[in-house]
């Protein structure tokens, strides 16, 4: 039976890395170990499918180290004996450690000795956060590492590769792969290449030749791989803004019934990354100063659906489109910003009052800056009446506080209590 075509893919060399810019681009730390034969043990972390045993791989191809795999869970402390044995012998082995974060204590104390003396160089691969799930013996004598979901342009280049390469990839075969599947394949993965890569070569495996020859992948083909449904079919995409757009007015418009319905559409299209951009829109523009704490929370629940990833990102997701949906709303800031704005482009600036210009260098006073300046901190409550736009702008008016929620209330007070 032949490898997969994820296993076959994975890279050689540093360079061929996808992604992971921040770690594996040129003058980036691991760029930089590898260039300079310095490794050290290091722990990578992150969502499944975005590179971690890549990186290893690549590590080790460029390095010229023998490289072996071991899983923390299921492989016993005999077999890291093994590999011991033959870095006694080779010198040195990169040993790649999936599921590092279940590694115990008896395997722990048999590596740790290895670790010190260099001649076993741990990468550790886990999804869960290393500063709380791995033992500090082991973090202590490790770099730590975090990687980031693939983009979707970063994946359809992956799997173009792929659909070239006739030595590892799928470039001997007759295919032709429609590109809306490409994208389909891209994007409904979620930033898993390994998904992406088994996804298309099942498609390419299962799609009989039609009568020229040719296995074509069409979008049909590519959603019964991935089970994953697009969000439409609508050739220029209408249909998929269309949702993203109800989405929003559905919160706006407090029907929270609606809102998760829509959610739930953007999550079976595995649009993570839509889902919680919009959110922290949401979250400022129409919720904003009649509930900060909620737009606050909306915030943490997109950081940790980001760190999650799907299937379990629908958990902190729906708990933020619920309360945003049943807030209290309020445009003031957004009405605001945009008010000032609206007067900025349109040329109605005029000059900084002299009393409030910079005065922190020698001559500001024979100019004039900042000699009348009422420093409010010296007078009752911290206010004094003084004037700070333009005298072009004198009076105007941008920021028009409402009372539907008790924070926007006492803003309303301090408000009334500065300009009546």
């Amino acid at each position: 039976m032949s490898q997969p075509l994820a296993y076959r893919m994975r890279p050689t060399s540093i360079d061929m890395i996808v992604g992971q810019e921040h770690l594996v681009g040129k003058e980036k730390i691991i760029w930089r170990m590898v260039e300079a034969k310095r490794l050290s043990s290091m722990i990578l972390y992150g969502p499944p499918g975005i590179g971690k045993t890549s990186i290893a791989s690549a590590i080790a191809g460029s390095t010229q180290y023998a490289f072996r795999m071991l899983n923390a869970a299921t492989d016993s402390k005999k077999d890291l004996q093994i590999v011991a044995e033959e870095a006694k012998m080779s010198g040195t082995v990169i040993l790649l450690l999936d599921e590092v974060h279940r590694l115990d204590k008896p395997k722990q104390d048999f590596l740790l000795p290895h670790l010190e003396n260099g001649r076993i160089i741990l990468i550790g691969a886990t999804t869960e956060n290393p500063y709380i799930s791995i033992h500090p013996a082991i973090r202590s004598r490790s770099q730590i590492f975090e990687l980031q979901p693939l983009t979707e342009e970063q994946i359809t280049s992956a799997l173009n590769r792929a659909l070239t390469d006739k030595e590892n990839g799928l470039g001997k075969l007759s295919l032709a792969v429609d590109e809306q599947a490409l994208t389909h394949f891209s994007r409904a993965t979620n930033g898993d290449l390994r998904s992406a890569l088994n996804a298309l070569e099942l498609a390419a495996e299962s799609t009989p030749v039609d009568h020229e020859g040719i296995i074509r992948v069409t979008l049909a083909i590519a959603e019964e791989c991935l089970q994953r449904k697009v969000l439409t079919h609508d050739k220029d995409g209408d249909a998929h803004y269309d949702v993203i757009s109800a989405f929003q007015k559905s919160i706006r418009g407090s029907d929270v019934h609606a809102a998760l319905h829509y959610m739930a559409r953007l999550v079976e299209a595995g649009e993570l990354q839509i889902i919680c951009r919009r959110l922290m829109v949401i979250a400022y523009e129409d919720i904003g100063l009649s509930n900060p704490a909620g737009a606050a929370r909306a915030v943490t629940a997109v950081q940790s659906a980001e760190k999650l990833g799907f299937p379990e990102a629908r958990i902190p997701l729906a708990n933020a489109v619920i309360e945003l949906a049943l807030s209290p709303k309020s445009n003031s800031a957004i009405s605001a910003i945009d008010q000032a704005l609206a007067d900025v482009r349109q040329g109605k600036s005029g000059h900084v009052p002299n009393h409030l210009k910079d005065s922190h260098y020698t001559g500001a006073k024979e100019l004039d800056r900042g000699v009348t300046y009422k420093y409010p901190h010296a007078y009752p409550d911290s206010w004094v009446d003084q004037q700070y736009l333009p005298n072009s702008l004198k009076g105007a008016l941008y920021y028009i506080p409402n009372s539907k929620s008790k924070f926007e209330e006492a803003l309303s007070k301090q408000y009334n209590k500065f300009n009546s």
